[in-house]
């Protein structure tokens, strides 16, 4: 279970890394909002639970980042907004961070940066050189390569999520999205992620959308 005390540790390690340490206000509020927001009533799987996996899983790929702190309050913001029937969530969640971070003390470059990586999370296709995307993108995925009770709890929140979508049309949806994502050529970008992630994600994937597809009807 996510603990909001530690968040906020955490929160406020990844602020002083990214600016001068103590060079700006206090972190607690700005954590404390981010928190209020990860815990809104409308969401199943955009939780605090999944930011803390989000965060844990940048701590694992850190050596593969160019500045892991700017990835961290990337993590931080990257679905601080979260309206399931709305499609500009990231947008708005980059735009906060605009607003935030800057009041926050963190410079104006690394603000852009953390904004372009939440951006970034729309389509989760970082160029090849771009490190700092690329541990983003690779953190927010991990959850496709989960053992099964794990993958089926993260399924199964999705769906509570968008309880508002008649069934025919969630299986149509997310099924299009399988397809999509099973015809990426990789769907992790760090070494860590392809040798340690890639083929149980695809694996998790492939099994999904056969439970959604026609009987008989193979997956890809």
């Amino acid at each position: 279970m996510a603990d909001p005390d530690a968040l906020r540790s955490r929160f406020a390690r990844a602020l002083d890394g990214a600016r001068a340490p103590g060079s700006g206000p206090d972190p607690a509020p700005y954590a404390d909002n981010l928190i209020a927001r990860w815990q809104e009533p409308q969401r199943r799987y955009h939780t605090l639970a999944h930011l803390t996996a989000v965060l844990d899983h940048v701590d694992v790929l850190e050596e593969y980042a160019d500045d892991a702190d700017v990835v961290r309050l990337a993590a931080w913001f990257h679905d601080a907004v979260y309206l399931p029937d709305r499609s500009e969530n990231e947008e708005r969640s980059a735009r906060l961070a605009e607003r935030a971070l800057p009041e926050a003390g963190v410079p104006a470059g690394k603000t852009a940066e953390v904004a372009r990586l939440v951006r970034l999370t729309v389509t989760h296709s970082p160029a090849g050189d771009d490190r700092d995307g690329q541990v983003l993108c690779d953190a927010d995925l991990a959850i496709l390569a989960s053992p099964p009770s794990a993958y089926a709890a993260y399924t199964a929140a999705v769906r509570q999520e968008y309880h508002f979508v008649p069934d025919d049309a969630f299986r149509e949806g997310r099924a299009a999205i399988l397809r999509q994502l099973l015809e990426l050529p990789r769907l992790f970008h760090t070494s860590h992620g392809r040798r340690e992630w890639e083929a149980t994600a695809r694996c998790n994937l492939t099994g999904e959308l056969e439970m959604l597809s026609p009987e008989g009807e193979p997956a890809p």
